[in-house]
């Protein structure tokens, strides 16, 4: 297989079941520190070790009880809330109607495999996946009430996230959220690589604490995740060489001034600049398309030249520092909807690589899982 070539992850069959899980938590001071990420660094096997002197320091602590958590954080005025758990990826999905979790990007096999092996190295998984769903009524006045309560822990990092948390281990809660979550089917908005990994992890070692993965899943419908978009820049063509692929494919393509050309940014328009010059491109987009897929499965292949290379960006002025008029174009994407994007997944379909920028994500450090203490996890 081409180590370049993208491929569909496996799918989870239902019911989607989040576990308790004994948590590690960094003290408040180490998480959202630049300095943390290196902790999980090379050499892999010594992370584990780290950790335990960690622990000997009170830089980490451990809950004794397993626990479902509760975890609420703020960024940026964006208040997020979602349950972490140890997602069950033991089962596989055969019918379409059987998925649980829904990848929406596809995933590089070899990417997979180092991070696989990297979390058997660590005996961690160092941070929770990123899951989105439309939670029932019931299952938010189950959370409601849990918030209502005092939190296990309330801090704020060094990257001034506010983070309040609270531990689940009343039965009878357990079993009202497990029963709201049987049904639901989540979407990956963060994270599809470690998620390939944990099936790669769990098909080495089936029976095991690889049967699960760590996972945070956000109700859209009350404390939903900002969806912006990741821009591009196409190296090793030019403006003209756009208007070009364009009308070629019976898409206009307009001249504007650089305000218009970014006021006039939709769903079905996008805007493009080589540093100099602004046009907007008009894109005919079906309605169970994205303009990123039109992008990608029709304009870009009819380009006359180029591209060399697609860079992907998260920052306007990111993209627009790498247009050059004689070698390369910045284009300024729209951020699908969410919805779209539940319904392209649903329809097992894939969207381009690097689609979607899900927002705010929780720092590093603030639930860690540790495979060597699994054991103690409620089968």
């Amino acid at each position: 297989m081409d180590a370049a070539q993208v491929v569909t992850p496996p799918y989870v069959a239902g019911p989607l079941q989040l576990r308790p899980f004994a948590g590690l938590m960094l003290a408040p001071h180490r998480v959202g520190d630049p300095s943390t990420g290196r902790a999980f660094a090379r050499p892999y096997r010594g992370v584990a070790a780290r950790l335990l002197r960690w622990q000997s320091r009170g830089l980490v602590t451990r809950d004794e009880a397993p626990a479902l958590y509760l975890h609420e954080y703020t960024a940026a005025g964006i208040t997020i809330r979602g349950l972490v758990g140890a997602l069950d990826v033991s089962r596989r999905a055969t019918r379409p109607e059987d998925r649980a979790v829904l990848p929406h990007e596809g995933i590089h096999p070899a990417q997979a495999d180092d991070l696989a092996d990297r979390m058997a190295e660590m005996g961690l998984n160092p941070a929770p996946i990123l899951l989105v769903h439309h939670g029932t009524a019931r299952l938010a006045s189950i959370t409601k009430a849990v918030s209502a309560g005092t939190p296990d822990h309330e801090f704020t990092d060094r990257s001034e996230q506010q983070h309040r948390i609270w531990a689940i281990r009343d039965e009878t809660t357990l079993s009202d959220i497990a029963a709201e979550l049987a049904e639901a089917r989540a979407l990956i908005a963060d994270g599809h690589h470690r998620y390939a990994a944990y099936l790669r992890l769990q098909q080495r070692e089936p029976g095991g604490p690889c049967d699960l993965g760590l996972a945070m899943l956000v109700d859209q419908a009350t404390t939903p995740l900002f969806l912006g978009p990741i821009h591009r820049s196409l190296a090793g063509t030019t403006l003209d060489d756009l208007r070009s692929a364009a009308e070629s494919l019976g898409m206009s393509c307009t001249d504007r001034e650089q305000a218009e050309a970014v006021s006039a940014l939709s769903p079905t328009a996008l805007a493009a600049t080589d540093g100099r010059a602004w046009v907007v491109v008009n894109l005919a987009v079906p309605d169970d398309q994205a303009a990123v897929e039109v992008l990608h499965r029709q304009l870009v292949p009819a380009l006359p030249h180029g591209p060399t290379t697609i860079s992907y960006h998260h920052t306007v002025d990111d993209a627009l520092s790498h247009a050059d008029p004689r070698s390369s174009v910045a284009v300024l994407m729209p951020a699908p909807p969410v919805d779209l994007v539940q319904r392209i997944a649903e329809n097992d379909r894939l969207l381009p690589e690097k689609a979607t920028s899900f927002q705010p994500k929780p720092s590093l450090g603030v639930l860690i899982r540790s495979l060597r203490d699994a054991a103690d996890e409620p089968s």
